[in-house]
């Protein structure tokens, strides 16, 4: 029964339970009702002012809209009547000018009425003229006995005569003038700079002398039945010449490497005492790599002395090997350093690139240095412009190595520089030596020059062919005709003729009275 008892009250609590947990269910709902019935009827408050609230704004819009397209139609309606006003404006003036262009044309036609009127007029009076002139020249060829043609003939050739006379004045006083004022400075730069420059001289001849110990080791050199003497000579292309000079031989060729490659093969062969042909062979092959390292290490030199960089190494062999070249007995290589430190100096005096100008002075001479056969018909200026500009030189260099006598166009201020410093290295007193038969040619040649030109008595070159003097006729030149006569003679030594320096023209006219006293 206690058992029952407590069964039943468990069950009675569980179903007290389940009836409370209903009652708050249905709370809560009748709770969440009402909420959601106040969100609606929130929502639809907030709908209907967001709504109320975007037609206003949507009228707003419609009004700026409004406001706007009339303020287009406005400015429009303004333009167009502003380009109204500016055609009627146009239409007036239009109007304007073409009253005043009626009226110009009536004036126009005036005019041309006028100048019809006084045109006849004037032509009328030109054939009065003509036939007053006519009439006219008829006298005065009766008077004077010469025909117009005649006359005017000699007007023209007294006024070229007059002309020509006055230019040369003119010109002469104007080359006075400039030298006043350039002269002084140009002496004071060309002086300076040649002797800033000091080269030895150096006299080559087309023979070389070898000095022996004793006259037996000639009959050594010559060989049995010659022929140690004439492989030597075909080794090396030298003509050997055993005379009775005593204790000495004579080697003979042009070409100077050649020549110091026989000497030097020779003092070989003398020193080790053995002479036979293939012993001269080698020798002779030997000496000639020697001379190439030689000509290789001398062009070195000559660049490192003279502070020039990036040479092609041919064009380093090529100044090598005019150590061994001579001009007139000049030293092809002593010539080319000279004319670069004049160069280089003569350029720094003038503000131009010394550099440059050292590079072009040494370079200028090396087409007297060919390679090969073909190579010695081209002139030697040409020849080297080709190959500097072979070798990569700068053609402002190449220019000047090309231009320096004048076969080329000169094409910048370095070219009359290397031009002038070759004249003064060449022309220096003693640097050169002229063959005799060349000498009295140009000197010939000179006189000749002036004996061309008519009215010259007597022609005398002197000082070394550096001056030519001329006397002329006074009967038949004048002194103004003396300056023409010496401005044309030396054009025509500077066009005609090639020579170092420069060759100064004096022409001398003189008048004497004579009377004997008896």
């Amino acid at each position: 029964m206690i058992l029952i008892g407590a069964v039943a009250g468990v069950v009675i609590g569980f179903v007290i339970a389940k009836v409370m947990e209903r009652g708050k269910a249905s709370k809560t709902i009748g709770n969440a009702r009402k909420e959601a019935e106040a969100i609606i009827k929130d929502a639809t408050q907030q709908g209907e002012s967001i709504k109320k609230d975007k037609i206003f704004q949507a009228k707003e819009k419609f009004l700026e809209l409004k406001a706007e397209h009339e303020k287009v139609i406005i400015n429009k309606d303004k333009k167009i009547a502003e380009a109204e006003k500016r055609t009627r404006d146009k239409e007036s003036q239009v109007s304007s000018e073409l009253a005043k262009s009626k009226k110009l044309n009536e004036e126009l036609d005036a005019k041309i009425q006028e100048v019809t009127h006084r045109q006849e007029f004037y032509e009328k009076k030109q054939a009065e003229l003509e036939k007053l002139h006519k009439s006219q020249v008829q006298q005065l060829e009766v008077i004077s006995g010469l025909s117009a043609e005649e006359a005017k003939s000699q007007l023209l050739e007294s006024l070229k005569e007059t002309a020509r006379t006055d230019a040369m004045a003119f010109m002469q006083a104007t080359l006075e003038e400039a030298k006043l004022t350039a002269q002084q400075e140009a002496k004071k730069i060309v002086i300076n700079t040649i002797q800033r420059v000091g080269t030895e001289e150096a006299v080559e001849n087309c023979v070389s002398v070898f000095n022996l110990e004793s006259d037996d080791v000639k009959g050594r050199i010559i060989g049995r039945e010659g022929r140690n003497i004439r492989a030597l000579e075909s080794a090396t292309g030298v003509e050997i010449i055993v005379d009775d000079t005593p204790e000495a031989i004579i080697l003979s060729c042009f070409d100077s490497v050649r020549r110091e490659v026989a000497r030097l093969s020779l003092h070989k062969l003398v020193t080790d005492g053995r002479i036979h042909p293939a012993r001269i062979e080698e020798i002779v092959r030997k000496t000639e790599k020697q001379i190439d390292q030689e000509i290789l290490e001398v062009g070195k030199r000559t660049v490192i002395d003279l502070g020039i960089h990036g040479l092609h190494p041919e064009l380093i062999k090529a100044i090598g090997r005019m150590k061994y070249r001579s001009s007139y007995g000049q030293n092809l290589l002593q010539h080319s350093r000279e004319v670069a430190k004049l160069c280089g100096i003569m350029a720094a005096e003038l503000g131009l690139n010394p550099k440059l100008a050292k590079r072009a002075g040494l370079l200028h001479d090396i087409g007297k240095v060919p390679n090969t056969e073909a190579d010695v018909e081209t002139p030697h200026a040409i020849l080297g412009m080709q190959w500097a500009e072979k070798y990569g030189e700068k053609p402002d260099v190449a220019n000047a190595i090309g231009a320096h006598h004048d076969e080329v166009e000169m094409k910048s201020l370095i070219a009359p520089i290397v031009q002038v410093c070759d004249a003064i290295s060449g022309a220096r007193p003693g640097a050169r030596r002229q063959v005799l038969d060349s000498y009295i040619q140009r000197l010939k040649d000179l006189e000749e020059i002036a004996f061309g030109f008519g009215g010259v008595q007597k022609a005398y070159a002197i000082q070394a062919g550096r001056e030519l003097r001329v006397i002329v006729e006074s009967e038949k030149v004048s002194d103004e005709k003396a300056q023409q006569l010496s401005f044309e003679i030396s054009q025509k030594i500077q066009t005609d003729m090639t020579y170092p320096g420069q060759v100064k023209v004096t022409v001398i006219r003189e008048t004497r009275s004579v009377h004997v006293a008896k």
